[in-house]
């Protein structure tokens, strides 16, 4: 028995041979795609998402991320191809679909007139099954009252809100749109604790964000959209290839000549120092660097947002020319 609202929610029924459908995958696209009026949302979006993995999915505004995840709620009907949540249509088992996830969008839009308690029960009661005491734990997590009125409430506690309602469910799928929106940088750490927690449970996590740290954090692969189309997908290691390496050499005597190198797009020469972009393989530098006298070698690999600036303009909307990182690391 919950104590602390004075009842507990029973979990609705998942008829096992649903449970059978789609088992290892969460989340399965087949040339998904949206058109609104003349304007192309999503085209052609071929994506699997396995279950009790995190994906990242990146784009700027009008990329087509909320429209991809309003097409796997359901909410909206694809103008080409099909969607699945553990191989159950979205379009045509959406019912079914919602009962194995959760959502979180970037905007809460809640009664103001109930409390926080009251407001929970409520979307409890929707979701169909919660788990009390984990309830009870985010909500002392999130540092939230619940007994004030959501009209009372700042945008960050609508925000915990919506997490809270949607991790105390403890569902399969967490399809999460901007969820960190509002909070401030103590309960984005906590957020991020509670991912951790539903990758460790087997959950799957399908997460939409602008906060380049935060998806770098928390995910196993990332997707990136840009004008609807999905145009890359993996892991960041995977996803190193779109930006340069940097690596600042310095050496105790004049530095050789390093422009022709096999990988080397730019070297700049300073003196004794010598600042350089390489892309693909660092062997070929290595090699020519050796009895060369260098002193230090300094270099690092590129970070999320720099690979997202390699396929966007700094203004979130045009490719631009690959990137090279600063400099930081020492491998020397």
């Amino acid at each position: 028995m919950d104590t602390r609202f004075g009842s507990s929610l029973l979990p609705i029924e998942i008829d096992e041979g649903m449970q059978g459908m789609g088992a290892s995958l969460a989340i399965r696209t087949e040339g998904l795609g949206k058109d609104y009026g003349g304007v192309r949302a999503l085209s052609d979006l071929q994506l699997e998402v396995a279950q009790g993995e995190v994906v990242g999915y990146l784009g700027p505004n009008g990329a087509g991320k909320t429209t991809t995840i309003r097409l796997l709620l359901g909410l909206a009907r694809p103008s080409a191809g099909r969607a699945e949540i553990f191989g159950l249509d979205c379009q045509h088992q959406t019912v079914e679909a919602h009962r194995r996830l959760a959502y979180v969008p970037g905007e809460a839009n809640l009664w103001p007139s109930l409390t926080g308690e009251e407001t929970l029960h409520l979307l409890g009661r929707v979701q169909g099954q919660v788990d009390a005491h984990y309830r009870d734990v985010l909500i002392d997590r999130f540092d939230l009252d619940p007994s004030k009125k959501v009209r009372a409430y700042s945008k960050g506690n609508k925000q915990k809100i919506l997490l809270i309602a949607a991790l105390m469910a403890r569902p399969d799928l967490l399809v999460l749109d901007e969820p960190t929106s509002g909070l401030d940088p103590l309960m984005e750490q906590v957020f991020r604790h509670c991912v951790t927690e539903a990758r460790q449970a087997g959950q799957t996590v399908f997460l939409s964000s602008h906060i380049l740290s935060e998806v770098e954090a928390l995910c196993d692969r990332v997707g990136i959209l840009r004008e609807g189309r999905l145009v890359e997908m993996g892991t960041l290691a995977e996803m190193r290839h779109l930006s340069t390496l940097t690596v600042d050499a310095t050496f105790d005597r004049v530095p050789p000549e390093l422009g022709g190198v096999a990988g080397v797009r730019r070297a700049l020469v300073d003196g004794r120092h010598v600042h350089l972009e390489v892309q693909g393989s660092v062997g070929p530098l290595i090699d020519a660097l050796a009895g060369t006298g260098v002193r230090k070698l300094l270099s690092r690999e590129p970070s999320l947002e720099e690979l997202f600036l390699a396929q966007y303009g700094p203004d979130g909307s045009a490719p631009v020319p690959t990137r090279a990182p600063a400099v930081a690391g020492d491998r020397s």
